[in-house]
């Protein structure tokens, strides 16, 4: 379907959830700044533009907007990254594109992670066990395939959990000191964080050519 410009009709489903996440961008940009306890949900409507009556309709509470941060930070690498865990390739390779992918979401959710990491337990029970159960299963794939590495014998680390918990500690470090203004980009951060994260590291041996 599309208007009579010619331009394609956004569904109203998409658009809510368009707004959602713009709404839970914003909310993540002042928790970071003044500290989720001292944000109310007029502080909220008001930066984003919206009257409160507005935003209860998209988020009943504070804690719901917190809650839908944090799955941004949890849910979505695990649906967004792991899949190139089950791609072809050696576990080095599937490794070094996790990596990739992982540092590329993280710079690009670095507010919503250290909001995230901060206010964790600021959640309720159940949606801080969700958030908790995305971490594990993403860590838990990880340690698979190091540990896969290790029976090929492309890896030479002695335990494939420690070494799991090691590389995403590693790669979740980013968010402190990496910025899309710095002299450094991305990519060219990715590419050292492969050599020193999955190379050097775990000891991963790049395929023959």
């Amino acid at each position: 379907m599309s208007t009579p410009d010619g331009d394609a009709v956004v569904p109203r489903a998409v658009r809510t959830l368009r707004r959602k996440e713009d709404i839970a961008s914003q909310a993540a940009a002042i928790f970071a700044r003044d500290g989720y306890a001292n944000v109310g949900m007029r502080d909220i409507a008001d930066a984003v533009g919206i009257r409160g009556a507005s935003l209860y309709h998209h988020f009943p509470s504070k804690e719901e907007i917190l809650f839908a941060i944090c799955l941004t930070v949890t849910r979505e690498p695990v649906e967004d990254n792991l899949p190139l865990l089950d791609a072809p390739g050696t576990p080095t390779e599937r490794l070094s594109a996790l990596v990739r992918a992982h540092l590329h979401h993280l710079t690009r959710r670095r507010v919503e992670y250290v909001v995230g990491l901060h206010e964790l337990a600021s959640l309720l029970p159940e949606h801080r066990a969700a958030v908790e159960d995305y971490r594990r299963h993403y860590q838990r794939r990880v340690r698979d395939v190091v540990a896969a590495g290790m029976r090929t014998g492309e890896f030479g680390v002695p335990d494939a959990r420690i070494a799991a918990f090691a590389l995403v500690d590693m790669l979740n470090g980013i968010s402190a000191w990496y910025h899309d203004d710095g002299d450094l980009g991305i990519d060219e951060v990715s590419d050292a964080y492969v050599d020193l994260a999955v190379r050097r590291l775990l000891g991963g041996v790049p395929r023959e050519r």
